[in-house]
């Protein structure tokens, strides 16, 4: 990046800092604690045209200061939230921002978004934390953050990447870093449980008629405005999930309190897309236990949304009601997966048998731990016409006997519908994705990072902003990952 000079950021930025204007009692005033000798590792220009901004907006004289935590522009009101919640199931207590700084709420051409720094320093809810963020992992989040976002997934955004050599201790002594998010709203189902749990009913309700007021309006008009908030939720949260399940993206600590109350994907910390398919596959090397792997998180997803429904109770005070807001995560999230699957197969009718031809499918792709990407991807190139339609995708298989059988009924199933080649291949690579973050190529790009060479980041980031494009200058960011991938470890260490 060049030297910093004065760009023009939009005249007047309009701070409406909303969450502000809620009682002391849901947040503590802090400032920011800055980076020692700060240097841009990157920026998304795709968020800084979310927010209305010229995409050379970091080049201001003012904007590192103010992105590594030094300084604050003129209508930024600085805040930690207090949220709780269950972590691994269990209880947690009083958890809240632990090293993440409320900047305040842009209103932007697309709405108004919240802006937050991670990695600021400590806040009254650190506990025993340094408030700290390592480079590690804020160029995973920051590149999943955005690429969450290009693949059409709902998701907090990463606006920029700020580095610096202060040492921070990890399980080594790493360095440190702020990523600065971007999301319409940051509470959690940990902000609702903390003031159900700490017996606060009215600041409770003020917090369900801010949600409602300010982000989902529709809400209001409903019979029971709360339990229409719940339901609300339930089906957001069932739609992120099921497109989580498609896409093969493992969230990896799914704790109530990384939950949006939103339905966006938010705190990317082990998270992880699946190379190999595995339907119990665990990213997280501290979920010893399985609880978050790939193939439970719509379970857990519903187990969070029951958390959320009893912190809503005092509200809500109508268990039947609230039950059923719950029951429909049963009929949206297999309705959603069905919807999300035909696609990714390129099938535009319904037929009965379609779940069982699906299910077969990942079966297939399960026994031989067939890359989840690729698979998906060269389906696309399957022929209804010719010899060896099947060419691209078969050589993935071991067991070619028990793929020729199912493709076969693939085939079959393509021609009663009077599928064409060429479209259903671009229906196709509109939905199964070219380019996911592999952990090798992040670990590539941190390893890069960590010697001060920030270009690898930048890079990746511009291939997994088109990640359905063939971009075939780029294609060895498609391949299969190397063996010494199988070694990288992430936890909950960040």
């Amino acid at each position: 990046m060049d030297v910093p000079h004065e760009s023009s950021l939009p005249a007047g930025l309009r701070w409406i800092n909303r969450y502000a204007t809620l009682d002391e009692v849901f947040y503590t005033r802090v400032r920011p604690q800055g980076l020692p000798e700060p240097r841009w590792v990157a920026t998304s220009d795709a968020a800084a045209q979310a927010l209305g901004w010229p995409t050379d907006w970091w080049a201001n004289a003012e904007a590192l200061a103010v992105f590594s935590g030094h300084a604050l522009w003129p209508g930024m009101d600085a805040l930690a939230t207090v949220y709780s919640g269950h972590q691994f199931g269990v209880w947690a207590g009083q958890l809240g921002d632990g090293r993440a700084v409320w900047l305040g709420e842009l209103l932007t051409p697309h709405g108004s978004m919240e802006v937050q720094l991670k990695g600021s320093g400590k806040t009254p809810y650190s506990r025993m934390g340094d408030g700290r963020a390592v480079l590690r992992s804020s160029i995973r989040e920051f590149l999943c953050s955005e690429a969450m976002h290009a693949l059409g997934l709902p998701t907090t955004r990463a606006l920029c990447l700020v580095a610096s050599p202060l040492p921070v201790l990890r399980e080594t002594v790493e360095t440190a870093a702020i990523v600065t998010r971007l999301a319409p709203s940051f509470v959690r189902f940990g902000h609702f449980e903390h003031f159900c749990h700490h017996g606060q009913p009215q600041a409770l309700r003020r917090l369900a008629d801010f949600v409602i007021d300010h982000h989902l309006p529709e809400c209001r008009d409903q019979p029971h405005p709360y339990a229409a908030l719940l339901e609300t939720v339930v089906r957001r949260t069932a739609e992120l999930v099921a497109q989580w399940q498609a896409v093969g993206f493992c969230h990896g600590v799914l704790n109530t309190d990384n939950m949006s109350i939103l339905g966006l994907t938010i705190d990317y910390g082990p998270f992880g897309f699946l190379d190999a398919y595995d339907p119990a596959h665990i990213c997280n090397h501290s979920d010893t236990q399985g609880r978050y792997s790939y193939h439970r998180q719509p379970q857990i997803a519903l187990w969070n949304l029951h958390a959320l429904a009893q912190a809503l109770m005092p509200l809500i005070e109508d268990t039947d009601l609230a039950l059923a807001a719950l029951e429909t995560f049963r009929s949206v999230y297999p309705q959603a997966w069905m919807r999300l699957m035909r696609a990714k197969l390129g099938l535009r009718s319904q037929e009965e048998g379609d779940a069982e031809l699906i299910d077969d499918w990942l079966s297939l792709l399960a026994r031989d731990r067939v890359d989840h990407t690729l698979a998906w991807r060269r389906l696309g190139r399957f022929s209804v016409d010719a010899t060896d339609g099947a060419g691209p995708v078969r050589e993935l298989f071991t067991d070619r006997q028990a793929f020729e059988a199912w493709a076969s009924r693939y085939r079959q199933r393509l021609l009663r519908e009077s599928s064409h080649d060429a479209e259903r291949r671009a229906a196709m690579d509109r939905v199964n994705p070219k380019y996911i973050l592999r952990n090798h190529l992040a670990e590539i790009a941190i390893r890069k990072a960590q010697a001060g060479d920030d270009d690898e980041v930048r890079r990746l980031l511009r291939v997994l902003q088109r990640p359905y494009d063939e971009q075939p200058e780029h294609e060895a960011y498609a391949a299969l990952p190397p063996e010494w991938a199988q070694s990288i470890e992430v936890s909950c260490s960040s």
